[in-house]
């Protein structure tokens, strides 16, 4: 067996990154720098420290950064119109059918105007709604599962779609701009409209739930609460670029021998994983048409099960302060469920 010693050290890290913000409220309340920690942790077991991988971690989170911190400006000063526009079309739209079209235009748009501008717009939407605590965190984490599939569609929506296209580019798949959505648009697309449909039936207002609307905490944000936002986002993304790059060893070692049923599985790490940085370990042209197609498919949909698997997860958890056990909940068994379709789909050779 491979270098023992470091598979069992990364397993462990693994292990601590997973159940870490369960088991400890104060890693739960300090995610990012818990997540940061075993970044420099991993990096540091793998060996894998040099100074391109520090550029990459101090600039990467840059252009994330100053998206989140420009549209969160903007809707601080923009609330009130904005939450006057919103309550004037609910006033005449039934809730259901709004959260249907909203969930999917979300999805679909986002792989055009980027999954970061698709969470932003997703966090204003969900503030002004009034709904109870368990509504609107059931409605971000289903919104978040529909934008983190639907940005895939297009290289424009998130870095897992430019590496991917820039990987393929060449032969034998010669993959241009829309290469991604020719080959999953039959299976992402009806799955973004279905995310739409279970948020019609998730998302009510119930009498039981009394709990305080995620909207009460967005109204007491200033000024100085969207650059602390910004700053956890960009360690948030920094330490996800160390932890991809820590795992690497682990992932070149192993996932390249997987068959491709199994591959679809074995992604599921994309929930606590950046799944940019996977791609970039595992696609390639080597690769046959359905173990790529089995490979972005559960780095997709795994991607939604926990808030570090996706940037639209962080971004609407952080500003709406939904804990990792809250996402877990309904995350965990909404994208087992998928995946477990999906798997059987593939099996049928459906999709």
């Amino acid at each position: 067996m491979e270098n023992l010693p470091l598979t069992i050290a990364l397993s462990f890290i693994f292990l601590a990154v997973l159940v870490g913000p369960f088991l400890n409220k104060k890693v739960e309340g300090n995610l990012e720098a818990f997540l940061f920690l075993m970044g420099v942790i991993s990096a540091t077991v793998s060996a894998v420290w040099s100074f391109a991988l520090l550029e990459e971690g101090f600039k990467a989170p840059i252009s994330i950064t100053l998206a989140v911190l420009a549209a969160g400006l903007f809707f601080h000063f923009l609330r009130k119109q904005i939450d006057s526009g919103m309550n004037a079309l609910l006033s005449r739209v039934p809730l259901a059918a709004v959260i249907l079209v909203v969930v999917t235009a979300l999805g679909i748009f986002s792989s055009v105007i980027s999954a970061i501008i698709a969470a932003l717009i997703l966090v204003e939407f969900v503030s002004v709604l009034k709904l109870h605590r368990q509504a609107e965190v059931n409605l971000t984490i289903i919104a978040c599962f529909a934008i983190g599939l639907g940005a895939t569609l297009t290289p424009l929506g998130e870095p897992l779609a430019t590496i991917a296209v820039s990987k393929l580019s060449g032969e034998p798949y010669n993959a241009t701009f829309f290469y991604l959505l020719e080959l999953l648009g039959s299976y992402i697309i009806p799955a973004v409209v279905f995310m739409g449909i279970v948020g019609m039936f998730l998302v009510r207002r119930i009498p039981s739930d009394t709990e305080t609307s995620l909207e009460a905490a967005e109204e007491k944000e200033g000024i100085p609460d969207v650059f602390i936002r910004a700053a956890k986002v960009y360690l948030f993304v920094m330490a996800l670029i160390f932890l991809g790059a820590g795992f690497k060893p682990l992932v070149d070692t192993y996932f390249s021998r997987i068959p491709y049923l199994a591959l679809f599985w074995a992604n599921m790490v994309s929930a606590i994983l950046d799944n940019a940085t996977l791609t970039a370990a595992e696609i390639g042209p080597s690769l046959s048409l359905v173990q790529i197609k089995a490979a972005l498919l559960g780095l997709l949909i795994s991607g939604g099960m926990l808030i570090p698997g996706n940037i639209p997860n962080i971004i609407s958890a952080n500003k709406l302060k939904i804990t990792s056990t809250e996402w877990a909940r309904l995350g965990v068994p909404l994208g087992l469920a998928i995946m477990a379709v999906t798997w059987v789909l593939m099996i049928l050779g459906v999709v």
